[in-house]
């Protein structure tokens, strides 16, 4: 089974910057799509960012410009940079994966808390 570890969450204040990482725990894993989603109080949960094995990326549009995502096919990571951090940011973050064949984001991670605020 795999599991997907953040890291890198906290309190940063607005216009700030955080970086979010995430490790696969399964070595010989192979993932189509990897990602970060997060959900706020009383919201759904939505897509922040994700990036293909070749490296193509899509980004919420509330993010575009703010927000860039990483990936290390090697080592099974994902990492997103946020910068300019705003208020409305303040969230769970969770790293998902797809699988290989998978219809959709089947993996998830705990979440780690972004808390933006002065």
């Amino acid at each position: 089974q795999v599991q997907l570890v953040e890291s890198g969450g906290g309190l940063v204040q607005p216009g700030g910057s955080l970086r979010l990482s995430c490790a696969a725990i399964r070595s010989d894993f192979s993932f189509n799509f990897m990602g970060w989603f997060r959900q706020a109080p009383g919201k759904k949960r939505e897509l922040v960012a994700r990036i293909g094995r070749a490296g193509s990326t899509n980004y919420a549009d509330s993010v575009k410009g703010r927000f860039t995502i990483f990936r290390d096919n090697a080592k099974n990571t994902v990492d997103l940079q946020m910068n300019s951090l705003k208020s409305e940011d303040t969230a769970v973050y969770y790293c998902s994966a797809q699988s290989l064949g998978a219809m959709g984001f089947n993996y998830w991670g705990l979440g780690t808390q972004v808390t933006v605020s002065s």
